[in-house]
């Protein structure tokens, strides 16, 4: 326990840092199945987001991240009775988990505001609370980790950090009992050529940030989604496929720009003067439709419009209305590099280490929760086009920090980057800046997770795959 500061200045900064829960993902939807008692209007929709409107004293960080699960005797994925079942419920005999359960599985598990759920192949994914400050979130991260491979060890499996999965295919790897993924699956392979690999093989890290009004939200989208470049450079961790290296620094990041242009993307209409809540529900009104989930089961939507659901008008489901858990459910179907719900979900990252499960909330946290970092993150990005932006969108995942820039490179605006970020992060007062140190040092060398590990299969490890697994297990 610290001693108590002698400064009202010290004790103001640990107020800053008290709990108050927001900007997190909620574990995991209910379901839809209440009836609604009478039919949505666009302007719910757009209260609905614009509910995530909350005073500076109440801005909180919620940190997401996917792992892959692998046999340690033949490194293939994990599958899910034999591994993801006994992982699952052992979180809730051991350590109090509550279960959640879909079709007569279990599917996930939540306690005291965060959750565990799977991705389509079997990623174990943390969705943390929302916590006040970064040491929180690390803390978090360490004791779900701790819990995971007290359990994987007894039944021969383990957990890596990585991108995309350096080895195995999309048909080798177990589909998880999920109705939306089952239904996804079907989907994607009409609307791009990697879908199924954004499904199964790819994990990331993100974080959740909450805004002040929509000024505030619209400042931190437009910066934010101009910086995803950038923090994907950064973070470029998924050089490898099939076993050996795919040409590409981030290929997770790569495999997005052909999944369904529907719902991925740059979003250049969000630099237009009209960009706000509105606007975004329009875009999120004109995706298509997934799914609809009703008494447990997830009807396939693929295709269907949202504004047909609305005026009750879904094939199979005459006089149906959505209720504000649809729309909910609806928001987390798109897809771009930062996605808008009752918070800001930053998305341009690989899944890592764990040092990078905290460095990627202290980016973001020290760039958008301080006023002046704000300021100063606008400014650098101020003058860039849409069509510099759109570039970078997709060249980073190719190059890296050395992808070309202005007659020179992105490396000088990642060190700006995260110069800002460490001192936006001083400012707050929570001794947090430290956790950017990691990022500060990718920055200034050139050198990512990706040049180190393309550097490694080359040198050291012989071109042998294989060694990935235990450089990267948790």
């Amino acid at each position: 326990t610290k001693a108590a500061a002698s400064s009202s200045s010290s004790s103001a900064s640990r107020r800053r840092c008290a709990t108050i829960r927001a900007a997190a993902p909620p574990a995991e939807r209910k379901g839809g199945s209440a009836v609604a008692t009478k039919p949505l209007v666009k302007q719910d929709l757009v209260d609905y987001i614009a509910s995530g409107c909350k005073p500076k004293s109440a801005w909180r960080i919620g940190t997401e991240h996917e792992k892959f699960g692998y046999q340690l005797d033949n490194l293939k994925p994990i599958e899910y009775e034999k591994h993801v079942k006994v992982l699952l419920e052992a979180l809730v005999t051991r350590f109090n988990w509550e279960p959640m359960i879909e079709g007569g599985f279990i599917i996930g598990a939540k306690l005291d505001g965060q959750s565990v759920t799977l991705e389509p192949g079997g990623q174990f994914e943390l969705s943390g609370a929302p916590v006040e400050n970064l040491h929180l979130t690390c803390a978090e991260v360490h004791s779900h980790l701790y819990q995971v491979k007290t359990v994987a060890q007894e039944i021969g499996v383990a957990f890596m950090g990585l991108g995309f999965q350096p080895k195995w295919s999309v048909a080798d790897t177990p589909v998880m009992p999920k109705g939306r993924y089952k239904i996804m699956k079907e989907y994607m392979p009409k609307k791009g050529k990697r879908g199924l690999d954004m499904m199964f093989r790819t994990c990331t890290i993100q974080v959740n940030l909450d805004f002040s009004d929509e000024r505030d939200m619209i400042r931190k989208f437009r910066t934010s989604l101009a910086l995803q470049p950038i923090a994907t450079a950064l973070f470029a961790n998924s050089p490898f496929c099939d076993g050996k290296p795919s040409g590409m620094k981030s290929l997770r990041s790569d495999v997005w720009t052909d999944t369904d242009p529907d719902r991925t993307g740059t979003l250049a209409w969000v630099w237009d003067e009209d960009f706000g809540f509105e606007k975004y529900a329009d875009y999120v009104l004109d995706v298509p439709m997934y799914f609809m989930y009703r008494d447990g089961i997830y009807h396939d939507m693929t295709g269907q419009s949202f504004k047909s659901f609305m005026k009750g008008e879904l094939p199979g489901f005459p006089g149906e209305l959505p209720t504000l858990d649809d729309w909910e459910q609806h928001l987390t179907t798109c897809f771009p590099e930062v996605r808008l719900k009752r918070y800001i979900e930053m998305r341009g990252a690989d899944g890592g280490p764990w040092s990078q499960i905290c460095a990627l909330p202290a980016l973001w946290v020290g760039l958008l929760y301080d006023s002046q970092a704000l300021d100063e993150a606008e400014a650098l990005v101020a003058d860039w086009t849409s069509a510099e932006r759109e570039y970078l969108r997709t060249a980073v995942t190719k190059d890296g920090l050395q992808t070309p820039f202005r007659g020179g490179d992105i490396q000088a605006i990642a060190e700006k980057m995260v110069v800002i970020s460490k001192e936006g992060l001083r400012r707050r007062k929570c001794n947090e800046e430290n956790f950017v140190d990691g990022l500060m040092e990718i920055a200034t060398s050139g050198k990512t997770s990706a040049d180190r590990l393309l550097e490694a299969y080359e040198t050291e490890w012989g071109g042998d795959i294989d060694k990935v697994f235990a450089k990267l297990t948790y």
